[in-house]
């Protein structure tokens, strides 16, 4: 594409969750290398539609623009990614951008997330330990189970799994594969293997590991390769072993 060249973007728009949807279409001016958040910020900086028509900037989330803080997750043309990582040169025109529909909207792009998180604290993501004093180093790791967690742990909690799983919907309340993965990064974890227990009875409730109907779609879709089909198997014959045996454990 040459220099004077422009690209033409196409955006749903909705000022809120209660106002109905629409369409509004720009011309951006292309430049080399340029990304969908490129394209965002010319229009925030010029607000008139590609036909001459003003109209407010467009709403949307970004912070980091390399790929690491999943913040800016949208659809684009179609498919669940990252605008940050989405260069313009890739992409057929016009440029389709929409929010995700797995969560509820807030403004234009802007979609609330705050699901995933409330899930994180209810299977326990995290290893518990207080702070207060110092209990010294923590247990070794052998390299060959490092290599494993740092895999699980380049989650993002960018949602994009989430959007294109067909359980996750509004007759569902399963957690996604996302927050499975914790389970099992966290799982993984000498110290937090000591509430693994509760971990995996929080994944076998209401919207657990069961709703999974391993449709592979998240993997396909994760950016940062996390192999989620296999944290999907493997949480799930941990959530089966401590059904059945665990009380021996314990």
């Amino acid at each position: 594409m040459a220099e004077g060249k422009t690209i033409v973007v196409k955006i749903k728009r909705q000022a809120s969750p209660t106002e109905p949807a629409r369409w509004e279409e720009f011309s951006v001016r292309w430049r080399p290398n340029m990304n969908v958040i490129a394209c965002l910020i010319d229009i925030a900086e010029n607000p008139v539609t590609r036909y001459g028509k003003p109209t407010t900037p467009v709403s949307y989330e970004a912070n980091c623009l390399e790929e690491v803080c999943g913040a800016c997750a949208v659809v684009i043309n179609g498919r669940s990614r990252q605008a940050c990582s989405a260069l313009v040169d890739h992409l057929d025109q016009p440029i389709r951008i929409e929010p995700m529909s797995s969560f509820p909207i807030v403004r234009d792009l802007v979609v609330d997330r705050s699901k995933m998180f409330e899930d994180a604290k209810r299977l326990r993501c995290w290893v518990p330990i207080d702070g207060t004093y110092d209990i010294g180093p923590g247990p070794r790791i052998a390299p060959e189970r490092q290599q494993v967690a740092y895999a699980l742990s380049r989650c993002i909690f960018c949602g994009n799994c989430l959007e294109v799983c067909p359980k996750v919907n509004e007759h569902s309340d399963f957690v996604g594969a996302a927050l499975i993965n914790q389970v099992r990064l966290f799982n993984m974890h000498p110290t937090g293997a000591m509430h693994a227990h509760e971990r995996l009875q929080a994944v076998r409730g209401i919207g657990g590991i069961q709703e999974c109907d391993n449709a592979q779609n998240c993997v396909k879709a994760c950016p940062k390769g996390i192999p989620l089909t296999e944290s999907n198997n493997d949480v799930n014959r941990q959530a089966l072993l401590d059904a059945i045996f665990g009380w021996m454990f314990r």
